[in-house]
């Protein structure tokens, strides 16, 4: 039996439903806009995308997007495609071509959003996903159980490597898990990318030997591909474990290929995610989107955070969260661990506990922890202490009684 691609969609058309549907099936497989010979009905069987469901919800008087055909009333439905993978096979650029491709150009589309994908095995054989994940993550960070505690170097650009390894310094003396760079922290010339990493990594190495457990450290290495490999390899020659990229910058064959090089923990930042996501109208939701990139090959995916400085509702929040923490395939779980980041502090670890029903996960918080009173390393006491109160279940006010950095957190959380 033929396996199928399945994509789930948020439709708006000002025509019949039923025949956008078939326009939408047509474009993104055999069709265009005209019946030519050569497609025959033996083709289209076998190559034509299907129309798997089409739920009407309601109908409004106006369209969501411009450019739409005119008309006096809009219907929203639930669309869902599938497509047999013989005509793309199992390619991940591809697949975003069939299924996020010119069905949004469509003037009879006057609104679209991509709901959720599901995919044949064929897909997890030519992909193996992340090579760390969890597991690895935990074991490079020394972290056996509880949230890895993390932060982001801030100010986000600005600081020289000098200035970048000072703020490490604090970090590691607190005890922190994880540091990260911020996404908008390149190769300039104020803080050239060699001279930051073998700054930090000295730091992070002399702490290392000392306690005999080394931070990990997620270096932004965006760039072109022989620049990515390049600042991968810098980063494992000076002992760092981990690196990070913004994966709608690179692309999914940038990432790809970055996966097949690296040997060492990818940590996926999601930086322009509000561009595919902001209108309910259009582009895609997490749930979706998030498949691709897992399956390219990042170890720690960002997910936004609970009572966030963005767009995001928690519940959109959390369902993303916990699409990131189910398997793909039940033969291949690719457990991909879930950042939580932006505007984070230990007011949220009991939501964010509860809510996604496990401690795989990294916290990253940023002027949560460098804005306590008390210095940095206090700030990251505090919020492991606030980790550990919601993981015991013991109020957060209650645990502060007998915990000063965290009572003193509180007063500026």
């Amino acid at each position: 039996m033929t396996q199928r691609i399945h994509a789930s969609y948020w439709l708006e058309t000002g025509g019949d439903p039923e025949r956008t549907a078939q326009t939408i099936a047509g474009e993104q497989s055999s069709g265009t806009f005209l019946k030519l010979a050569n497609e025959t009905d033996e083709l289209k069987e076998r190559a034509g995308a299907r129309v798997e469901c089409l739920e009407v919800l309601e109908k409004v008087s106006s369209p969501s997007l411009p450019g739409a055909k005119a008309s006096s009333t809009y219907t929203r439905c639930r669309l869902e495609l599938s497509w047999p993978i013989e005509n793309l096979g199992p390619c991940l650029p591809s697949l975003l071509s069939t299924v996020a491709g010119n069905l949004y150009e469509l003037q009879d589309v006057s609104g679209l959003r991509i709901l959720d994908i599901t995919l044949p095995d064929a897909f997890a054989r030519a992909y193996p996903g992340p090579a760390f994940g969890v597991e690895g993550t935990r074991r490079l960070a020394g972290v056996a159980r509880g949230p890895l505690i993390g932060t982001i170097i801030k100010p986000s650009v600005g600081l020289d490597a000098r200035q970048t390894a000072e703020q490490v310094r604090l970090l590691v003396e607190g005890g922190i898990d994880f540091i990260k760079d911020d996404e908008l922290q390149g190769d300039g010339p104020g803080c050239p990318f060699d001279e930051r990493v073998a700054a930090v990594m000295r730091v992070v190495n002399d702490a290392a030997d000392q306690t005999g457990r080394k931070a990990m450290m997620a270096f932004n290495i965006t760039g072109d591909l022989d620049r990515m490999k390049r600042r991968h390899d810098r980063v494992r020659e000076l002992g760092g474990t981990c690196v990070m990229v913004c994966v709608a910058s690179v692309g999914v064959a940038g990432l790809v290929e970055l996966r097949r090089h690296s040997t060492l923990p990818i940590h996926a930042h999601r930086a322009g995610w509000g561009y595919l996501s902001r209108s309910p109208a259009l582009g895609w939701d997490f749930a979706a989107w998030q498949k691709i990139w897992r399956l390219a090959g990042a170890d720690h995916l960002h997910v936004n955070g609970l009572r966030n400085k963005f767009s995001e509702p928690d519940d959109v929040v959390m369902h993303g969260a916990r699409a990131v923490a189910t398997p793909l395939f039940e033969h291949a779980p690719m457990a991909t661990m879930p950042v939580f980041s932006s505007a984070q502090t230990g007011l949220q670890a009991l939501d964010t506990f509860t809510g996604l029903g496990s401690a795989d996960l990294i916290c990253t918080a940023g002027g949560g922890i460098f804005g306590h009173p008390d210095g940095v390393p206090a700030g990251v006491s505090a919020l492991r202490q606030a980790w550990d109160a919601a993981i015991a279940g013991i109020d957060l006010r209650r645990h502060a009684q007998t915990h000063g950095e965290l009572a003193r957190a509180l007063s500026f959380w």
